[in-house]
């Protein structure tokens, strides 16, 4: 039990220790965006403008398409020689809802393409498509971020490393990731191009012969998982990690609202309804909840467990947890053989040789 506690007062200390560094850094980096210079009363007066424009775009098929085929450009990528390893890229074909912003999210050239690696046995196997989080879709490092080994050789599964939109090879060069962004346009709008991008990937995998496909994403990763399970009917299984839950409760967290209480509680419900088609809390799974395992970090300070237990209670799909934090997921390895044992009931896959994650 002392040590338990320890590793969750470390844990948490390095996530906050993390999260402060990074707010002074960006504090010093960027001068206040449109929207951060509002007034309380602007900034609800627009909220609700562009809450009221979203809710008149039509019915769901207008916010996600259905998958169109795609035909990425392979690369391939020499590395194990159990795996058959190739990056993709393709077309990512999306357009905005707010013809407002179109012009600036779109010249973002880099964006304009959907990127992924994929591994893949020999011969038909399930498969995974793992989301990175916030500051990620380097593909070296997402490799060693998630237990690679252990998915691709102990439950057999193919796997697909997805890039969010405006991350790894789809980031501008300079500054962080324009998605999410404080403009919520922008991230309303990223999450769109996510599962719109996401689900292409899906349907290419299962026509190229992976007999199921499933989700598996950690933090932002996690809320684009949470969402594509309420889009993608044809999900296997789906394992929101450590997810981020609420774009609005986040920001609360992080003290980008106004400080007074009720104020800010009117600017938090204020950005929930903004975010509301894109979000995994104000929409029906599409799949069977038995399907959906949500995993939180007993430590986490950045995402805390309230997040993923909202996603669980959402869903009404089971939790389960380990000691660690966001960033340092001491005793991970447990979440994880759980996963493992959960896909196995699920008739997905189960582990081949050993329940060590590694």
């Amino acid at each position: 039990m002392i040590q338990r506690e320890l590793i969750r007062g470390a844990a948490a200390a390095f996530d906050r220790a993390v999260t402060k560094a990074a707010q002074a850094r960006g504090r010093r980096s960027r001068p206040p965006g449109a929207s951060e210079s509002l007034t309380h009363h602007e900034r609800l007066d627009g909220l609700a403008r562009l809450a009221a424009h979203y809710e008149d775009a039509l019915a769901d098929a207008t916010w996600f398409r259905e998958p169109q085929l795609i035909a990425p450009r392979r690369r391939a990528i020499r590395g194990r020689t159990t795996a058959e390893i190739h990056d993709l890229r393709w077309a990512s074909s999306f357009e905005p809802l707010v013809e407002a912003i179109a012009p600036r999210y779109l010249r973002q050239e880099n964006n304009l393409e959907a990127v992924a690696r994929v591994f893949r046995h020999r011969e038909p196997r399930p498969a995974v498509v793992l989301i990175h989080g916030y500051l990620g879709g380097q593909q070296a490092f997402e490799e060693k971020a998630w237990p690679t080994r252990w998915l691709f050789d102990e439950l057999g599964l193919d796997l697909a490393f997805f890039v969010l939109p405006f991350h790894g090879p789809r980031r501008r060069k300079d500054g962080p990731p324009a998605f999410p962004s404080s403009d919520p346009r922008v991230t309303v709008e990223g999450f769109r191009q996510a599962v719109t991008d996401l689900r292409d990937l899906i349907h290419w995998l299962r026509t190229t012969g992976s007999p199921s496909v499933g989700v598996m994403g950690m933090s932002l990763g996690g809320y684009t998982t949470a969402l594509a399970a309420t889009v993608e009917p044809e999900l296997a299984f789906a394992v929101p990690v450590i997810p981020l839950a609420s774009i609005a409760a986040f920001a609360r967290e992080q003290g980008r609202l106004d400080p007074d209480p009720h104020r800010g509680r009117l600017e938090e419900d204020a950005l929930e309804r903004v975010h509301a088609r894109v979000s995994p809390l104000q929409r029906r799974l599409a799949i069977d909840p038995e399907r959906v395992l949500v995993v939180a970090a007993e430590a986490d300070r950045i995402t805390p467990k309230r997040h993923a237990e909202r996603i669980a209670e959402h869903f009404e799909a089971p939790l389960t947890s380990f000691p660690g934090g966001h960033l340092l997921q001491f005793g991970r390895g447990q979440a994880f053989r759980h996963i493992g044992r959960h896909l196995g009931r699920l008739g997905v896959t189960a582990p081949r040789r050993s329940d060590r994650t590694g």
